[in-house]
């Protein structure tokens, strides 16, 4: 590469001096590919580094471009996509494998060293009765990166230590998927002190962002994340249960909106012809066990009971 001989350039940042040695020690190219990130951050910005920006970029564009035809040639294992789907996006070393792990029963590989995930891992996130299926994704910068599996995700995770990384990762999906909802995970938060988490907090609101604050090492924002992975989906919770007897435990997951015969529909393919009337409770029903048709609206949480005679 042109610049690597080259003499440092005249004002030149410590950022950008310190990046550009994370360039040479780098030993693989999903390493190299984040330094080279970090430079073009950093790079001086004055006409007689004209060339070097030119340089920087180009090696940027051949190692992506290398990385994205190793992945495809490798030919990943699909994942089925779940009903309700999250995916977790973050640099290397940002944490994304514990808040796996803190929210799900998946058990990834954990270490303290970058690309430790190196294909996408699948989680289950059991949350108020529903069933959500989180993907842990390779750093953006691998070799691994698969940007196809964005393409039907439901919302999108973005793991953080650091306010730029937002703008880092957004940048780089920006023309994938514009419908996924985007929550900001501000990780490993018990690292700062409590001036630092005001101001980080004050950032994000500014910038309208959707975020929550999360330390997996104290549980700190870990159930918040969880609220809002949920509400991310826009969904209403339906409960049936038989007449006289306890409501089922795991609902009927539906659109808002959505009618009894909807509800009927999703226990089982046909049933609603079967019904009679049925009885609810709950947010849509004006009385407990209120006696309605299969055109009512339900509401998030209402328990319903169907009759077939």
């Amino acid at each position: 590469m042109q610049f690597i001989n080259k003499p440092m350039p005249i004002n030149a940042h410590p950022e950008y001096i310190e990046a550009e040695s994370k360039f040479h020690a780098a030993s693989t190219d999903e390493e190299r590919i984040l330094a080279l990130e970090e430079m073009m951050r950093h790079m001086p910005a004055h006409k007689g580094a004209e060339n070097l920006r030119k340089n920087i970029r180009t090696r940027y564009k051949k190692l992506k471009a290398e990385s994205a035809r190793k992945a495809k040639k490798s030919g990943k294992k699909g994942i089925k996509k779940g009903d309700m789907q999250a995916i977790l996006l973050g640099l290397t070393n940002s944490g994304k494998s514990s808040i796996l792990k803190a929210i799900t029963n998946a058990a990834p590989k954990i270490a303290s060293y970058g690309f430790t995930t190196n294909e996408p891992l699948q989680g289950t996130l059991n949350f108020q009765g529903c069933t959500i299926q989180i993907i842990d994704m390779p750093p953006i910068a691998s070799e691994n990166f698969d940007k196809s599996l964005l393409n039907s995700a439901d919302t999108i995770l973005i793991v953080v230590e650091k306010i730029h990384e937002i703008k880092t990762i957004q940048d780089s999906i920006k023309n994938l998927n514009k419908k996924a909802k985007i929550i900001i995970i501000f990780n490993k938060i018990d690292q700062q002190d409590d001036e630092n988490k005001r101001k980080i907090t004050a950032t994000l609101k500014t910038k309208k962002h959707n975020f929550t604050l999360v330390s997996t090492k104290t549980d700190e924002g870990i159930d918040e994340l969880k609220e809002k992975i949920l509400e991310s989906f826009n969904v209403i919770r339906v409960y049936t249960r038989q007449p006289g007897t306890k409501q089922d435990s795991v609902p009927v997951v539906l659109n808002p909106k959505s009618t009894l015969k909807d509800v009927a529909e999703k226990v089982l393919h046909g049933y609603s012809k079967k019904v009679k009337y049925a009885k609810i409770t709950g947010p849509s029903s004006k009385f407990t066990g209120q006696k309605v048709g299969l055109k009512h609206i339900v509401k998030d949480r209402d328990v319903v009971e169907f009759f077939t005679e």
